[in-house]
């Protein structure tokens, strides 16, 4: 985003303004593809997996469960 931001005080051509846009648009959406490659790759084979929501939900379920064994002692 700084690159950008600079770009434009820097009054550089459009075009390069342009491109500076197009290529952090392309990094995002390669690192979002490459975040979901395995999800998609387990799916299509069958196998389950757990999202990271689910894999914090329980986790923060058992930390409640501790805390209410140690509360009541």
């Amino acid at each position: 985003m700084d690159e950008l931001m600079n770009l434009m005080i820097a009054d550089e051509s459009p075009s390069e303004i342009s491109d500076s846009i197009k290529n952090q648009l392309m990094q995002k959406a390669a690192a979002r593809v490459d975040s979901l490659k395995p999800v998609v790759a387990n799916a299509m084979l069958g196998y389950e997996v757990e999202s990271e929501e689910d894999v914090e939900t329980e986790t923060v379920g058992e930390l409640d469960n501790e805390e209410e064994t140690e509360e009541e002692d």
